[in-house]
């Protein structure tokens, strides 16, 4: 099916506060620039963002890589054309019972094996909090003694925790605020200990939009990198707009600034870091059976309008 980009151009994202979408959808300049009508349309997961993909009912998407290499490897027409943010998977336990990877002197193994004979929580199957987790369980030989358990919306983890049903959680920044608000809870593994430079997410386009109109791709990227500057340097004027948009934290702006400062890390560009982290998912997700080959970046990549948008150096790790 084609994707129709005449009069409306359809963009999917998740409710994760930090990805630029909520920054872009708290005024009418993106509108403006492309001008068209803009359609945002929420998912659940990365998962079900694919299969909209597929279906030809997407045009642009937010997600993080491990579901977009899964939708690759079976042939739906996308491909990355920036990123946005890395280092967003945190893991949580109940400050009680579990230590944190500082206590432990950095070893990954003994955090994990806290949680012998029990459930994690994290996002749907396929998601890159769940790639992450799964990850390290098979590294250090422990998925035959913690059960994953899959979720569709993060928040139920913190819920599922708070009831005695699990003992930790994997997932984003938002997850360790809100599980805080509910519980006694805290930060076992900081977003800088899982995997450096992970691809928090990454901005996605439909095939058609990019052969058709590569102008209307510079003109998104140029309103998404500004956004992704504002995440950076001004994070009180960012989590005003964001605690407005996302209704869900009703006008919260301290809890939204508290999810943008654990891991702030927001640039547009495709670092190498982000390269080699995403090559990474690919050996190990090709190693789990989640794709049939390894995908090279061709397949993945589209280089062509990040770098001229973000010809400079990265930001992830280096300045504002």
């Amino acid at each position: 099916m084609n994707v129709i980009i005449n009069k409306e151009i359809k963009i999917g994202h998740l409710s994760t506060s930090y990805h630029t979408n909520w920054i872009l959808m708290g005024n009418d300049e993106l509108e403006k620039s492309l001008k068209m009508k803009v359609k945002w349309e929420l998912f659940g997961t990365g998962p079900l963002m694919v299969e909209a993909f597929k279906n030809g009912e997407l045009d642009i998407g937010y997600m993080g890589l491990p579901p977009a290499l899964i939708g690759i490897d079976n042939g739906v027409p996308i491909k990355c054309v920036a990123g946005g943010h890395v280092e967003g998977t945190i893991m949580i336990g109940k400050r009680r019972h579990h230590k944190t990877i500082s206590q432990l002197n950095g070893d990954m193994y003994k955090v994990l094996a806290q949680f012998k004979g029990s459930t994690i929580g994290t996002p749907s199957v396929g998601s890159i909090h769940d790639a992450i987790l799964n990850y390290y369980l098979e590294n250090h030989n422990l998925k035959d003694e913690i059960k994953v358990k899959n979720y569709k919306q993060a928040e139920y983890i913190a819920v599922d925790m708070e009831k005695g049903l699990l003992e930790g959680g994997v997932g984003t920044p938002a997850l360790a605020v809100f599980a805080k608000t509910i519980m006694d809870s805290h930060l076992i593994i900081p977003a800088n200990h899982l995997i450096a430079n992970n691809p928090s997410y990454g901005i996605f386009f439909h095939e058609n939009l990019i052969k058709n109109s590569p102008d209307l791709v510079l003109r998104f990227l140029e309103h998404h990198k500004k956004a992704c500057y504002l995440l950076r340097n001004s994070q009180d004027e960012a989590a005003e707009i964001i605690s407005k948009t996302l209704t869900i934290l009703n006008n919260n702006k301290d809890y939204a600034k508290a999810v943008l400062e654990i891991s702030p890390k927001y640039c547009i560009a495709l670092s190498e870091g982000y390269l080699r982290s995403t090559e990474g998912f690919v050996n190990t997700m090709y190693r789990l059976g989640y794709i049939k080959e390894k995908l090279s970046n061709e397949r993945i990549y589209n280089f062509d309008f990040v770098n001229q948008v973000h010809p400079e150096e990265e930001h992830y790790s280096h300045g504002d």
